[in-house]
């Protein structure tokens, strides 16, 4: 029989593993990132990929009571963009859910409000079957748990002015190291 202390840690693993990334692994030079979605923003306005177009962007797939690592890889981005400086501010950034059963446009509009996370952060969410279209595009693994968590892959995508992937970084760097890479795109673009 498990003691309370055992039980705790055990439970503890169960609800970290749930959120940790996961999914395949993805040649990201010659994968196509990205396409049309039809999404709505945490104020209720129906939006589609032209939110994409003309500035660069950072989109992150995860959800609202993501325990762990949804929070953490949103605060790493805000303080990377921080360290950015002035460039910081020409990157929007963006989250898309992955629970579109739980994460309505109100708590959605709730979650991002959260001052630990980029400054405009837009939060989008939809039906589930806009979802899995959005998430196909941008080839983000995720699925429930049987405890309603949801699985899924931890991925900043940097994105250019025109819609098109620049580099993804992955949700465990620090904020030095997204500032870095962010800056270096920044740079090779021009």
């Amino acid at each position: 029989m498990l003691t309370r202390r055992a039980f705790a840690i055990v439970l503890t693993s169960l609800v970290l593993a749930a959120c940790k990334p996961a999914g395949p692994k993805v040649d990201y030079s010659t994968s196509g990132i990205g396409g049309p979605f039809q999404l709505t923003d945490s104020n209720g306005k129906a939006v589609n990929e032209s939110l994409l177009t003309g500035k660069w962007s950072a989109i992150y797939f995860g959800y609202t009571y993501c325990p762990d690592v949804c929070p953490t890889t949103l605060q790493a981005l805000r303080a990377g963009l921080e360290k950015l400086g002035p460039k910081g501010r020409q990157i929007q950034p963006i989250l898309i859910s992955v629970d579109p059963e739980h994460d309505t446009v109100e708590a959605m509009k709730d979650y991002i409000d959260n001052s630990s996370f980029p400054d405009g952060l837009i939060g989008l969410t939809g039906t589930p079957e806009q979802i899995a279209a959005v998430a196909k595009a941008y080839k983000i693994y995720y699925a429930k748990t049987g405890d309603g968590l949801v699985q899924h892959q931890s991925i900043i995508y940097l994105m250019d002015p025109k819609g098109r992937l620049a580099r993804p970084l992955t949700g465990e760097l620090s904020p030095d190291q997204i500032a870095a890479q962010i800056g270096d795109a920044l740079r090779q673009s021009g």
